[in-house]
């Protein structure tokens, strides 16, 4: 991950309504969730979390497959863990004082 794809991906994080987007498909896993499912989980309006998944997608947050007549959304793993990879690669200068958890924060 280079600068220019981490600050899109925070940026897109930097909303209320999108990290709560992001952090419910988080929880849904694979699986993912329609956009039916999030708006009723979450009490957004369609036409508003159209928008944020969206951004999110711009982002590369969240991919969207079509499974007959729904769309349903997931987090991108392989995008998020690139992200929490590149905001610690250097904890703790890379010594071992840092945890190599990423759910913990570092130790220094």
């Amino acid at each position: 991950m280079n600068e220019t794809t981490a600050i899109r991906s925070l940026a897109a994080l930097a909303q209320e309504i999108r990290l709560r987007v992001f952090r419910a498909l988080v929880v849904a896993g694979q699986e993912g969730l329609t956009p039916s499912v999030l708006c009723e989980q979450l009490g957004i309006a369609p036409n508003t979390l159209s928008f944020h998944l969206k951004e999110l997608a711009h982002a590369d947050l969240v991919s969207q497959e079509r499974q007959g007549r729904n769309l349903v959304y997931r987090a991108s793993f392989q995008s998020m863990n690139a992200l929490l990879a590149y905001l610690t690669e250097n904890c703790c200068q890379g010594t071992s004082a840092c945890l190599t958890d990423p759910a913990t924060s570092c130790n220094c």
